[in-house]
Parts: structure tokens; sequence; C-alpha cells
């Protein structure tokens, strides 16, 4: 990332703010002049104007967003980096992934960190194809690997847990079987651990693949407003509510205690096997530990590259939030009510709102009331382009930033129509595959 002075950051701030406030009113009016009168929809002027500022007070939050945040939760806490290196463990559950594998394991030892302090373990989870193989491989190449053969799987979540309980270092990292962390960021991952108040961190990720096809550099954008503008915002509440499964670290002493709690979790009496990631990183704000993403630390996964995968993965996802949502909600309004009245049930409430919106916008005013909605479509790119403003900014060497807008189109059209099908199908607890 290029380097900006401190004058220059904060007019650039300033002028995005000003903008920011100026362009709510145009989105305000855009969106809602969908319907054919704007003062006979008071709805969608309601759901407009939140929706508009709550997006506004993301990109705010996000601009507020340091990568030490965390050494503001404690100052006494605060050491030299080099001073930190405790044993690291890194877990990953794994099944069917004999392309990728290798690779993961590759980087995993290879991280900046005394090789003596780290260990890597790997959970075969009843793979069928050539994984073991491809694991033995590896230890030959690297003597000190642990391998945990399954031959019937079990679920990533079970062997999320089989790698934490035999994990010997204080900070457990989990890493996707086709995701790794890039060895010389690998101590930004451990470095906020100095503060004993920090349970879970969050690495930024972005998709190896992303140049495969239009769909990997769609996810490509959608991935960085997801870290560096979601989950950045949330940390500077040191809340961020889902420490990816991909890349995060745990503090062994904050999970372990509640590993059989979090593995035999159940919704509507069913074992849930979704959103893991999730639950896990709830389960840590509930112990009254603080969550954050750092930037600092740079990991890659592979994403979906047609889009039969990629709605599989995002139906997956919408189970997942919806079920760890829920949970999160009866604790968070008592321990956190800032964070849980401003964001939190907003964000719910927007989530599951905008599909209903979407089909009142998109489907029924042009069928039942033959009214276009061409000023609700301008207000999303207004929204889109307010976004891409703060995108360009703070990643000018990031190049899939026109493709924001194409992401915001396949939103609108598809995605958000996802959380219908999700909810549908709830009692459908098949993991669903890339």
């Amino acid at each position: 990332m290029k380097k900006y002075s401190a004058a220059n950051t904060a007019f650039f701030h300033a002028g995005l703010i000003l903008f920011g406030f100026i362009v709510v009113t145009l989105l305000i009016l855009t969106k809602a002049r969908s319907a054919a009168d704007f003062f006979q929809s008071p709805l969608l002027l309601i759901y407009t104007t939140f929706v508009t500022c709550f997006e506004l007070s993301r990109i705010i939050g996000a601009m507020l967003y340091r990568a030490d945040d965390h050494q503001h939760v404690d100052h006494h806490s605060h050491q030299e980096s080099h001073d930190y290196e405790p044993e690291v463990s890194i877990v990953i559950p794994c099944m069917n992934e004999e392309a990728s594998i290798s690779k993961t394991i590759e980087m995993s030892f290879a991280a900046d960190y005394p090789k003596e302090k780290l260990e890597v373990i790997v959970i075969n989870d009843g793979s069928t194809d050539g994984t073991l193989e491809e694991l033995y491989r590896m230890q030959r190449k690297f003597p000190e690997l642990v391998i945990v053969d399954w031959k019937q799987n079990r679920g990533k979540r079970h062997g999320m847990a089989e790698g934490f309980l035999r994990a010997r270092g204080e900070i457990i990292v989990q890493l996707d079987s086709d995701s790794y962390i890039v060895p010389e960021t690998f101590r930004g991952l451990i470095d906020p651990f100095r503060n004993k108040k920090v349970g879970a961190v969050c690495a930024h990720a972005d998709p190896e693949n992303a140049e495969q096809n239009l769909l990997t550099k769609l996810q490509a954008a959608y991935y960085f407003l997801s870290f560096r503008i979601l989950k950045a915002a949330e940390s500077t509440f040191f809340m961020v509510f889902c420490c990816s499964g991909c890349s995060s670290a745990y503090r062994k002493s904050v999970v372990a205690p509640i590993m059989d709690t979090w593995l035999n979790e159940k919704f509507l009496g069913l074992p849930v096997t979704w959103g893991d990631d999730r639950a896990l990183t709830n389960w840590v704000i509930r112990l009254g530990h603080s969550t954050i993403y750092t930037d600092v630390a740079k990991a890659y996964t592979i994403c979906p590259t047609t889009l039969k995968q990629l709605l599989k993965q995002q139906v997956r996802w919408k189970k997942g939030w919806f079920v760890n949502s829920l949970s999160a909600s009866k604790f968070i309004w008592k321990e956190h009510p800032f964070v849980a009245f401003t964001y939190f049930f907003p964000l719910i409430a927007i989530t599951l709102i905008t599909p209903f919106m979407a089909t009142k916008a998109l489907v029924y005013d042009p069928i039942v009331r033959g009214v276009m909605p061409v000023y609700y479509v301008m207000g999303v790119f207004l929204i889109a382009a307010l976004v891409t403003l703060f995108y360009r900014f703070i990643a000018r060497e990031n190049k899939y930033w026109p493709y924001v807008f194409v992401w915001s189109g396949l939103n609108m059209l598809v995605l958000s129509f996802v959380l219908y099908y999700a909810l549908f199908s709830i009692q459908n607890r098949k993991w669903g595959t890339r």
C-alpha cells in the first residue's frame, strides 16, 4: 500500500465525509423515487435512509481503522513485537484437497517465525482422492508435520476441534486447506496477541485465483470490501463478528474450554454444520475478549470459479450468518449495547429486509404498478461509487476496484435473494461444496 502524508490523508478523509453527507440526500431521493410517487412509499423512504446512513457509517468506521488498534485496548500490555514469540500451532482440516493442500503446508512451514516454536497439524477428514498421499509426501519433506487421518468424514468443525485440542501452541492459527498466509506477514497475525485482551485475530484475505475469470475478479473486489472496509470497521470496536475460517488465529486458553460446547451446537434440534468460524468468534466475544482484524497479515484463498459454486457458498454463509446472529443477539445487547444498537442489530435488519425491498422495487412495482426501478438501481450504484472512492484511496495499487459496480449489480439481481433459499432450506445441514 502506498504511503501518503498525514496532511493529505486528513484532507481526503474530511473531503470524503463531506461528500458522503452531501450524497446522502441524493441517494435517499434517488432510491425512494423507484416508487411512482415519492410520498406514497414511506417504507421505502425509511428503508433507503436507514441503509444509506448505515453504509456511510461503515465507511467512516473503516476510515478510523489502524493496523495497531489492538494496542489501544490496553496500553500497559505493549511489548516490542520481536520480544513476543509464543508457540504457535497451525491447524488445517481438509477433505479432497489434493490440488491445494501441498502449497498450504509449504507456506505454513515457510512462515517467518522460529521453527522450533511452530507446529503444523493437518486433519484428513475422510478424503477419497489423493489428499492423503500428498500429506505423506509433505511429511517426508517436513518430518515434523502432524497428520491426523480419519477414514470417515466427520465434518470441518470436528476437524478444527481435533486440531485445536491437539495443538501445543499458545496461539492457534486456523487455515482452510486451500488458503495460506504470506510467510513474510505471518508475525502480523501473532503480534496482536501481545495484548491479553485479544482473543482472536482475522487476517486480510484475497483470492489467489482472482485472474481466472470475470466471477473471480468480482470476488476479488468483494473480498477487499469485506475485509478492509467491513471487518476494519468492526475492528474499530475491537469486535469483529466473524474471524474468517480461511485465515484467523485464536488464543488457545480462550477457546479450549468451550470446544465441546462449540462442537455440539444445535439449531432446531439438528447439529450446525456451517458457520463454524462465526460461531467460534461469537464465543470469544461472549467470554469478554476482543476480536480484531489486521491488514498486516496477508492471506490468499481460492474462491469459487462458477456461479453454481458461488451460490452454494453463499447459501452456506447465509445459513451460518443467520443462526449465529440469532445466538449472538442473546448476549450482545447486554454486554455491548452501543455496538449492538448502532451496528449489530441494524445490520441484521438490513440483511433481512433487503431481499423484500429488492423484490418490491425489481419485481412487484414493474409488474403490478408499471413503475420501472430506474431510481432504485441508480441508488445502488451511487452507494457503490461512494465505496469505490474509499477503496481507491486506501489501495490505489489494487486493480479490482471497477468490479465493485459489477458485484453490486450481481448482488442486487441475484445474491440478495439467496437469503430466501437459505432460510427455506435451513434444516438441510449438508455442507455444500465449491
